[in-house]
């Protein structure tokens, strides 16, 4: 009998995914935003929209912390138990959000929920336990590949219904969106396709979806400060460290996708106007000098050394030498000539070791960077990033940029994400895939923000004091 029951409501709650949570689960209580997506859902379905043309797509664009994980499963789980044969993909923007958040997600309520017996939760599916079903009902946890999208092009289920759930969908590639839309050929089937996540991105079909897009979705963007439970006194921090029109403050908690043009850490009128700018003659003189040097990687990638004087950066020398110890010449001469305050020198993977060798066999000071290293600065998720977010400071702040196009585009085309709540940049690989080459020019420059230098012999008025640091480059200065 109480089989028969629990058919009978499953069956009444096919339109009614908020009824089918409150019944699932005892003492649930969906926050406001969460009973009106559910409400969206059911209303549309309710209404007919089971046509290709009207397929139901909802995007929430969201701060953290606002139940988006515990809303994405409690749809998987209706969608699979209220409808027989229903097919569905969820993917995520990582392997590691898949598997850790999304499919944890979903395990726990499956774990607690009164049709548990009816499917089998593995690590890659949500399977129905019906005989001869466990190839035409089911959910599959897929993690996204450009190479390899069938998945995601073969959803087809005509006269059932289809469950597409993107999850942290800001860094899903447009290639997965694009062969997804492949599922909503289906006429007479129920589909319904769900994008979440926190819009880090100012590209991409996520941000498209409440733009170019968005007479298509039904779009919500949703504020941390409205949900309960969020971590206010976090969200507090957040607004006094980095304000609350800042892109973090946006993206992390207002729902709102960051200002900056394609999330590039300058923008194009930032880096033309550092081109142009100048600065009194010898109003650097008491500036400290500092070189940083980029190492190259591979055979078409070039050594580059920049200098800096202050507020003024100079010409950029690049160096198609693949012999690091004549690099280290090449530095040495450079320092020999301008009498550098600190040089810092690329050593990510090991490739500038040699030039550091060969600078101290010359006997001259230099400090190896890691770019991957970690910050001194928590905000930023490791020294490149740091570094470049200093850099990007310094333009804004009056920092003079010598004319030079391919500087500007490596600049351009370095854009930055969120990892968790630390600035990340877009690596190296990731750069020179969209221009075409290594942007050697903008780390070189990047380098000479490693860490603090002050001029040769100057010294802060109280002394030493409780600011002082060693200097690598012994007492001539302070970094």
């Amino acid at each position: 009998m109480l089989e028969k029951k629990l058919v009978e409501f499953a069956h009444s709650f096919r339109h009614d995914p908020l009824a089918f949570v409150l019944f699932s689960w005892e003492g649930v209580h969906p926050y406001d935003w969460q009973e009106e997506v559910l409400l969206d859902i059911g209303n549309q379905l309710k209404a007919g929209l089971i046509t290709t043309q009207e397929a139901i797509q909802i995007a929430v664009a969201s701060g953290h912390g606002i139940g988006k994980s515990c809303l994405v499963a409690w749809i998987i789980l209706w969608g699979i138990c209220t409808q027989s044969d229903t097919k569905g993909v969820v993917t995520a923007n990582t392997e590691n959000q898949l598997k850790t958040k999304t499919v944890a997600e979903v395990a726990k309520w499956h774990g607690k929920w009164r049709y548990k017996h009816w499917f089998t939760m593995t690590a890659t599916a949500l399977i129905s336990t019906s005989d001869g079903h466990d190839k035409t009902w089911r959910i599959d946890f897929i993690a996204w590949s450009e190479r390899n999208t069938e998945a995601f092009a073969g959803l087809h289920n005509a006269g059932k219904r289809v469950l597409i759930i993107f999850d942290e969908a800001s860094a899903i590639p447009d290639t997965i969106w694009e062969v997804s839309e492949g599922a909503l050929t289906d006429e007479d089937t129920e589909i319904v396709w769900l994008a979440f996540g926190n819009p880090t991105r100012n590209i991409g079909r996520f941000r498209e979806c409440f733009n170019k897009f968005r007479h298509r979705w039904k779009i919500r963007q949703i504020d941390s400060r409205t949900v309960p439970g969020t971590n206010k006194t976090k969200i507090k921090e957040w607004a006094d460290d980095y304000g609350e029109d800042s892109d973090f403050f946006r993206v992390r908690v207002r729902g709102q996708f960051p200002n900056s043009s394609f999330n590039a850490i300058l923008g194009p009128e930032d880096i033309d106007a550092a081109m142009k700018r100048t600065v009194p003659f010898g109003s650097q003189n008491h500036a400290a000098v500092i070189l940083g040097v980029d190492v190259a990687r591979q055979g078409d990638d070039s050594s580059c050394i920049a200098r800096r004087n202050g507020l003024v950066a100079h010409q950029l020398r690049m160096l198609r030498i693949p012999d690091t110890q004549l690099v280290a010449g090449q530095v040495a001469q450079e320092m020999d000539t301008h009498k550098p305050d600190g040089v810092f020198i690329d050593e990510t993977g090991g490739y500038g070791a040699g030039v550091i060798d060969g600078l101290r066999v010359l006997n001259r000071d230099c400090v190896g960077v890691m770019f991957n290293g970690k910050a001194l600065d928590p905000r930023y998720f490791n020294k490149r990033a740091e570094m470049y977010f200093e850099l990007a400071k310094w333009v804004k702040s009056g920092g003079c940029l010598p004319d030079d196009p391919e500087l500007k585009h490596e600049l351009e085309a370095t854009e930055y994400s969120f990892q968790g709540d630390k600035f990340r940049l877009a690596s190296k690989d990731e750069i020179k895939e969209a221009i075409g080459r290594s942007p050697d020019k903008a780390d070189a420059l990047a380098l000479t923000f490693a860490y603090p230098v002050i001029k040769q012999g100057v010294r802060s008025l109280g002394g030493r004091g409780d600011n002082y640091a060693p200097s690598p480059f012994g007492e001539k200065g302070i970094w």
